[in-house]
This record gives C-alpha cells, sequence and structure tokens, in this order.
C-alpha cells in the first residue's frame, strides 16, 4: 500500500501497482504519517474513561515471574 496525493490536495491509499499508475498521471509520493492526520483520524472522537484513571491498564504491563515462581523453576530443573 502506498499513500498518494494528487495535484488537487486529494489524498489516497491504493496498492503498489495503482500507485506506479497514479505516478505517471501526476500523483505524488505522500509519508503514510500525513494520510492518518488528514484523512483517517478526521473524524474520530477522543474517548476518556474515568474508570482505572492514573494506573496503567492491565494489558502494558509485564508478566514477571513471582520469586516463589522462579525457586519452584529452579527446583524442578
Amino acid at each position: 500500500m502506498k499513500t498518494m496525493k494528487s495535484l488537487k490536495g486529494k489524498i489516497v491509499r491504493v496498492s503498489d501497482e495503482r500507485a506506479s499508475d497514479l505516478y505517471h498521471e501526476g500523483y505524488q509520493y505522500l509519508p503514510k504519517s500525513e494520510w492518518k492526520e488528514e484523512v483517517r483520524d478526521v473524524d474520530k472522537e477522543v474517548h476518556e474513561s474515568p474508570v482505572g484513571a492514573g494506573f496503567a491498564h492491565k494489558d502494558t504491563k509485564a508478566n514477571k515471574i513471582s520469586k516463589a515462581q522462579k525457586r519452584q523453576m529452579r527446583k524442578t530443573l
């Protein structure tokens, strides 16, 4: 997938083959970050949840083994 911008300012995401054709028609290659800002994230609303505010979410924490579990692992080896 490639991000292309027309001379009129229209930003589109297209396949590699289609991008080659559009380039010959006058479109220019564009960084994906600009497509994200201009097209993808335009209508998104920021949803803030008061639940768990200030705490790290469970899925962002590393799964660490406790000291007791480490001892048990050493005993079994």
